[in-house]
């Protein structure tokens, strides 16, 4: 993949959350090779932003890598700062940086239950608001949360998790009737069971993993787990001009999970 100048995305400024590894990773690669100006990613991973923006720079747009924690409440505008004084615009933020601890209702402990809802629903939170200040003076942006298939019918053993992607689902809907009319579209992936490292680390805290893997699999009616390509494709339409007239809405990228 490389990037023109012409693609879906010409001449946009993009930044993605989570941008360090799996689907904010591979997206990052997606929307530079669809002809944005700039990536900007951030992840507590230096290592994977690294390689990000390796990806990014040889797709042939500018990166940039913002090492740090989603949570942290000052980071999002001074980010946004400096993407504004650096590259002049902010056209889509994504927030794909999410955390999973497992675990029932029952199990799960009040400071699992707080980091994951801390990195899973204030992180959106914070760099949602962060992003529109920018979009709402240019009058045009996407903000594109991540949140799950899990979070529209269920799943087992999950519980923060699976909650706080409902709220990320709720937020996103309120947040796109609240701008819609401002030029601002907000839109909901839901990805199921994707070959990332977040699933390899869910897997692995189980008991069985193999087992675990052959009960998502057979969840999934096509049978197989998806592609971080499969949701980076998803992703560049909800930041193209494509989807204009496309706001307050999941796309599902599940293999037919929930239809299912």
């Amino acid at each position: 993949m490389s990037n023109d100048g012409t693609g879906r995305l010409a001449g946009k400024v993009a930044l993605i959350t989570g941008g360090g590894s799996g689907i904010g990773q591979m997206t990052a690669q997606f929307f530079a090779a669809q002809g944005a100006a700039a990536v900007i990613a951030v992840d507590r991973d230096a290592h994977g932003l690294e390689i990000t923006g390796n990806l990014v720079t040889e797709a042939g747009a500018e990166a940039m890598s913002v090492p740090g924690d989603v949570t942290d409440t000052d980071l999002p505008t001074t980010t946004v700062d400096e993407v504004i004084e650096r590259f002049g615009r902010l056209d889509v933020v994504m927030t794909a940086a999410g955390v999973s601890v497992g675990q029932t209702v029952v199990n799960t402990t009040p400071d699992d239950w707080d980091m994951v809802f801390a990195v899973n629903v204030k992180g959106t939170y914070l760099w949602m608001q962060a992003g529109i200040a920018p979009m709402l003076e240019q009058k045009a942006g996407s903000i594109i949360t991540v949140a799950s298939q899990l979070a529209v019918n269920g799943g087992r053993g999950n519980a923060a998790y699976i909650s706080s992607k409902g709220a990320i689902i709720a937020l996103t809907r309120t947040t796109a009737n609240d701008y819609a009319n401002k030029g601002v579209r907000v839109n909901s992936l839901l990805p199921g069971a994707t070959e990332t490292p977040l699933l390899d680390r869910s897997f692995g805290r189980l008991a069985d993993p193999e087992a675990a893997k052959k009960r998502s699999l057979a969840r999934h009616p096509m049978g197989r787990f998806g592609q971080p390509e499969e949701i980076a494709h998803a992703a560049v339409y909800l930041a193209s001009n494509e989807s204009s007239f496309t706001t307050g809405t999941e796309i599902r990228v599940d293999g037919g999970w929930i239809a299912g």
